[in-house]
């Protein structure tokens, strides 16, 4: 585990990281989106972070559902809106579940140390977590969207990598969602 630490500490974190690449998606159902969040979690490992954006109702609790159920998660996940951070260890990996929708000032998101939590072990999901993304390092943003076309199941799913951790997978996250691609 400290070689691990060791590595995730060396990531670089700060707005300075850019972003490597976009994918558009759309999933036609509730198990369809689990089904997107499944694929990405096969392919998530310790000390990432993935940033969960998204008016309310967009699906990003239900992304996260399907995120966990895939690492093996055994236990219920829910929004942590009222204690802000949930963590799961009954999956492959340790699941950390944030969701900043209620606090109002940056000194209440940095007293939370959402950081610490990846240096040594897990993932770290964060919902509402646009606001602060610049501050959270490498990560992969997923936008989630009603479409404008009244289906109420769909839902519009946005990848964005940001910085280098991962770029690297970023093929294989292509190949991956190729099912859900629009305009293809």
């Amino acid at each position: 585990m400290a070689a691990r630490t060791r590595a995730h500490r060396g990531r670089r974190r700060g707005p300075s990281v850019a972003s490597v690449g976009v994918l558009e998606l759309r999933a036609r159902s509730l198990a369809e989106t689990h089904d997107v969040a499944a694929v990405l979690a096969s392919l998530a490992r310790d000390g990432d972070v993935i940033v969960l954006a998204g008016e309310m109702g967009a699906g990003k609790t239900a992304f996260a559902q399907g995120f966990g159920r895939a690492l093996g998660v055994t236990e219920p996940i829910t929004s942590p809106t009222f204690t802000l951070v949930h963590s799961y260890d009954s999956g492959r990996l340790l699941l950390h579940h944030a969701d900043l929708y209620r606090l109002d000032r940056m000194t209440e998101v940095a007293d939370l140390a959402l950081g610490e939590l990846v240096e040594g072990e897990g993932v770290l999901l964060v919902e509402w977590g646009d606001v602060v993304a610049g501050a959270l390092g490498d990560h992969l943003e997923v936008r989630l969207v009603l479409p404008d076309d009244g289906d109420p199941d769909a839902r519009l799913i946005t990848l964005r990598a940001v910085g280098p951790a991962w770029a690297g997978r970023w093929e294989r996250i292509e190949a991956a969602v190729a099912p859900w691609r629009t305009g293809m």
